[in-house]
């Protein structure tokens, strides 16, 4: 929709040494903070319109194994329930309304409705607060940055539709690779807002959706 009002965020990051700046596929970073990585390959922002095949991720993979300060994580059931507390944590004071979590073995997915900070203070505070837990919890070692450098990937959803279709897809990830599907205390069911029951028709947001035509 033109001029977009945002109403949630869809936010995603990755366990240490996932997704590093230089994939092959593209990524959501601007700089390279790792010298040694350098010759893996260039930085290319956001996802390439040319996408590598599988065997070459493998490889860059394989390769970056070999040059990262730390073995490549992944989480195990444990530490995914002590991150999925940190969050519940975050949630409760920042009072964060979360619609969709989905902690996997190697990245978060992880939909929150519009706040007063913005995506990036999402992001940092739950990834450090979940790192702090770890460390704290002899997960990892207290010099293991735990989760990939950089602010992870944004998706800004402006419509309801987006919100429950965004919601869906968080759901099945964990059921895509065999897990069980993940319920967290700390979400909560999405409820249609700002088009919520009882919302007025004529809010800024609902205002702006009768001009291109999606209101109701």
């Amino acid at each position: 929709m033109p001029n977009p009002l945002v109403i949630a965020h869809h936010l995603i990051w990755t366990a240490y040494g996932w997704w590093l700046p230089n994939d092959p596929r593209g990524s959501g970073s601007h700089e390279l903070r790792n010298d040694v990585l350098a010759e893996l390959g260039d930085i290319h922002f956001g996802r390439k319109k040319v996408q590598p095949t599988g065997r070459e991720v493998r490889r860059f993979y394989e390769r970056a194994a070999e040059l990262l300060r730390h073995p490549l994580l992944t989480f195990d059931e444990t530490e995914r329930a002590v991150i999925a507390d940190a969050f519940a944590e975050v949630v409760a004071r920042e009072q964060y309304t979360c619609y969709a979590c989905a902690v996997m073995p190697d990245h978060v997915h992880i939909l929150i409705r519009k706040h007063k900070h913005v995506a990036e203070e999402m992001i940092e505070t739950l990834v450090q607060v979940s790192r702090d837990r770890l460390i704290r919890g002899r997960h990892r070692d207290a010099d293991h940055p735990i989760w990939t450098a950089g602010h992870g990937w944004k998706v800004f959803l402006d419509h309801p539709d987006e919100v429950r279709r965004t919601v869906g897809y968080i759901e099945r990830n964990p059921v895509k690779i065999g897990f069980p599907r993940q319920s967290w205390p700390f979400v909560q069911p999405y409820d249609g807002w700002p088009l919520h029951p009882g919302h007025s028709p004529n809010s800024p947001y609902a205002r702006r959706l009768r001009e291109v035509g999606r209101y109701p």
